[in-house]
Order: structure tokens, then C-alpha cells, then sequence
């Protein structure tokens, strides 16, 4: 099951991103979740398998450029994640499905996401739910 999350879930969306990102911490992600699960151009969906939580998907609506695209605002596809243990079985594909049709009821026309360039699992996951690679780059900071 998919289900739109809700205010009351974020201490479980929080402890699926951690898995995803885990240089954060519960505390920032529940912050941070709060203030966009509360915004309309923004929404989280989690999937389960009974009553418990196996992946999440966060998405959101973006007004700037995004590469590859030539329409605003873009659906934009912030983070995906499904527990190693239940991959391969379809969630992923069913929260990207939400997402895409949560941003068409918004207007949207276009649908973009990213991963680093060196995670191959990302990559192949967007390649083979119908994403098209638009552009890769490399990022450079420097300290001042």
C-alpha cells in the first residue's frame, strides 16, 4: 500500500531518510519534513507492506531551471528509498507513479530527479522506470 504521509508520520519518514541520508540526524529530518509536509507544492508518500513502513519517496515542485527540462514548475523527485530487504518487489516503482501523479495534478508537464554520479543503483532505477539522462557533471568547492 501508498499512502500520502501525513504530519502524524514523521518520525517514521524520519527513520526511513536516515537510511537514505545518514549524515543527519532523526531531530533534522523531522524539522526539516515538517516544514514541507506542510507546504501544497511539496508531499512525502510512504509504502508498506501491511502495517509496516518498507520505503518512502519525498517530492516537490521546482521553479528554477532544472536541467534537461523546458517547462516550470517541474515535479522533481527529492529522494527515493525502499529497505534493502524489500527491493526488486515494485515499491519504488509505485511511489515514483504517486509522486508523478500527485505533481500532474499540479500542472506539471515534465517530471525530472538526480543521483550521484557514482551510485549505480540510482541510475539504474531512473533509467528503467523511464527517466532519460539529461546531463552529468561534477561539482567543485573550494574553501575561501
Amino acid at each position: 500500500m501508498i499512502k500520502k504521509a501525513t504530519q502524524e508520520e514523521l518520525h517514521t519518514l524520519a527513520q526511513l531518510a536516515i537510511l537514505l541520508w545518514p549524515d543527519h540526524t532523526l531531530d533534522e529530518l523531522e524539522d526539516e519534513f515538517l516544514e514541507y509536509i506542510e507546504k501544497e507544492d511539496a508531499t512525502f508518500y510512504i509504502a508498506y507492506k501491511d502495517d509496516i513502513s518498507v520505503g518512502f519517496a519525498q517530492c516537490q515542485l521546482r521553479y528554477d531551471y532544472v536541467e534537461g527540462t523546458s517547462s516550470s514548475p517541474v515535479g522533481y523527485l527529492e529522494g527515493i528509498f525502499i529497505k534493502e530487504e524489500y527491493r526488486n518487489q515494485g515499491y519504488a516503482s509505485r511511489l515514483l507513479k504517486e509522486c508523478e501523479n500527485w505533481a500532474k495534478t499540479l500542472g506539471c508537464g515534465e517530471f525530472a530527479s538526480d543521483c550521484e554520479l557514482s551510485n549505480q543503483d540510482s541510475l539504474v532505477f531512473h533509467l528503467t522506470v523511464g527517466f532519460e539522462e539529461a546531463n552529468r557533471i561534477i561539482c567543485f568547492t573550494k574553501k575561501l
